[in-house]
């Protein structure tokens, strides 16, 4: 009795909990949809001026746009290499020493604290202007987030043929090259190729801090007013990202075995992408070390080492714990709006559910949501809504729908279907039936999904305050560019700590789940 008295008490508290965390974040955050809804002619008015794009404008837009692809590509490519490298000394399971894993792991978690544009700004203090930098600040990124997710993938795999491999004298890492890489190759792959996509749009944005891409090209336009010549930007940008969408569900296609191709067609694509990569790679523009100070660079490191203490514990408005709580709630909000959001956007998203023509037109829907970059929803919206945590909130929100709606869809098209397709025989009406079967089969699919998300806009959220969209990133971009770096050390402390909390409450619910 007691014991189901308590299920009842944490069925019913436990939803109330959250919906008071969620309207106490977004009072904090000052999220008003009425004056939004007042003022929403500034953002169709906006939208208007997009349409249509300025075609001749198409020619200056090619080269910054190769040179926002060329650092996706060669950033991924190195820093899932790295990655795969890098991961079974991380692994547990795979009894590599533990001191090795210890130092790996606390790096790969210090490295996820930082938004690719931070560690892009840090690397042009390093290697100077231009498109090194940026592929530099990519690789970093696509190394941290694969090697978290690959050594996780390979402690849940089975380590048996490994250990077998091992106790028959091969050595640890050839074991692992024979014996798990085949069996996380799949998932690894999938990985990669979805960082790769989102690399596109974070390349996107690096030209913000002289790090090379389309970025730079993007804010001046708006800065301008010139919003046709910003809808040809981000015309290019969709086509790219629909051309990257659908070569990746190709080649993910083939690494599943869902589709087969000849072994001389197999050749011909893996010299073609070679030829990609290596292209992309020979080039990229060569480090600058001309205006890298040694002073600077040593400044840089005491002041990470001797972080600004008073600002640190300091709990006024403009101090730290201030500003990363404000932080923490723009990303609850907007991953709890996306989130909403996004479930019945994925249902319309895949053809298992609704017509293949319903199911195209929301698909290009979605890859449009997903193809502009974070900081430019961020541009756009606070013409609307005004600078502050709100525009924060706003951005988050529709930069989540795109995408869990993606990693939602699917999940949908992984969904044993039986269940449903028996309720339906017996009368039950399409929605109830998704109700009682769909859902609950989706429940820690989708609650690891939403985690990961939030994981993600935490780390976005901390770079929003560059166009005036509340949180932590104003002050620790500004502290980098005035050279204040034992402000800039204790910012990125305080990162590092919140990013590392966020993860093991992520890891208990997830266990929970």
């Amino acid at each position: 009795m007691n014991k189901r008295k308590l299920h009842l008490f944490q069925r019913v508290a436990i939803p109330l909990g959250f919906l008071c965390l969620f309207f106490l974040a977004a009072r904090f955050t000052g999220c008003d949809l009425a004056a939004f809804w007042k003022r929403r002619s500034h953002l169709t008015d906006l939208v208007a001026d997009m349409i249509p794009p300025d075609f001749s404008y198409i020619r200056k837009i090619l080269l910054p746009l190769f040179y926002t692809i060329q650092m996706s590509v060669t950033g991924t490519v190195l820093g899932a290499f790295f990655a795969i490298a890098a991961a079974p000394f991380a692994a547990a399971n795979l009894k590599f020493p533990a001191a090795p894993r210890r130092v790996l792991r606390i790096l790969i978690q210090v490295l996820r604290s930082f938004p690719a544009l931070i560690l892009a700004l840090t690397a042009t203090f390093l290697f100077g202007l231009g498109t090194f930098a940026g592929t530099f600040a990519i690789t970093l990124y696509t190394f941290a987030i694969m090697t978290k997710l690959t050594y996780e993938d390979i402690s849940a795999a089975d380590p048996k043929p490994y250990l077998a491999l091992c106790s028959m004298g091969v050595s640890r890492f050839q074991a692992y090259v024979h014996a798990v890489i085949p069996d996380i190759a799949p998932g690894f792959l999938t990985n990669a190729l979805y960082l790769l996509e989102a690399n596109v749009r974070h390349s996107s944005i690096l030209g913000y801090v002289g790090a090379g891409g389309i970025g730079l090209l993007l804010n001046e336009k708006i800065s301008w007013l010139e919003f046709d010549k910003v809808g040809m930007i981000l015309l290019m940008l969709f086509l790219t990202v629909c051309a990257i969408e659908y070569f990746s569900r190709y080649l993910a296609s083939l690494v599943r075995g869902e589709r087969r191709i000849k072994k001389e067609h197999a050749r011909l694509l893996v010299l073609f992408l070679a030829a990609v990569f290596v292209i992309c790679t020979v080039t990229l523009s060569p480090p600058d070390f001309s205006r890298t100070s040694p002073q600077t660079l040593r400044n840089m490191l005491d002041g990470f080492l001797h972080p600004d203490w008073s600002f640190f514990f300091s709990t006024g408005k403009d101090g730290l714990f201030y500003l990363l709580l404000e932080t923490v709630c723009i990303a609850f909000i907007g991953t709890v709006i996306g989130a909403v959001l996004s479930i019945p956007l994925a249902f319309l998203n895949t053809r298992r559910f609704v017509p293949a023509p319903v199911c195209f037109l929301f698909n290009l829907l979605i890859m449009g949501i997903r193809s502009v970059p974070f900081l430019v929803y961020g541009l756009i919206f606070i013409r609307v809504s005004g600078p502050g945590a709100f525009t924060g909130v706003l951005t988050l929100a529709v930069c989540s729908i795109g995408l869990l709606t993606k990693r939602f869809t699917e999940s949908l098209d992984a969904l044993d279907m039986r269940p449903y397709h028996a309720l339906l025989a017996m009368g039950v009406r399409p929605l109830p039936a998704i109700c009682h079967s769909v859902l609950p089969q989706l429940k820690p699919v989708f609650t690891s999904i939403v985690l990961y998300r939030f994981d993600v806009n935490i780390r976005e959220a901390s770079v929003l305050g560059l166009v005036g969209a509340g949180g932590i990133g104003a002050p620790l971009i500004f502290s980098m560019n005035q050279y204040a770096w034992s402000k800039a050390g204790a910012i990125l402390l305080g990162l590092i700590l919140l990013v590392w909390l966020i993860d093991l409450l992520s890891s208990k619910i997830g266990e929970q789940n």
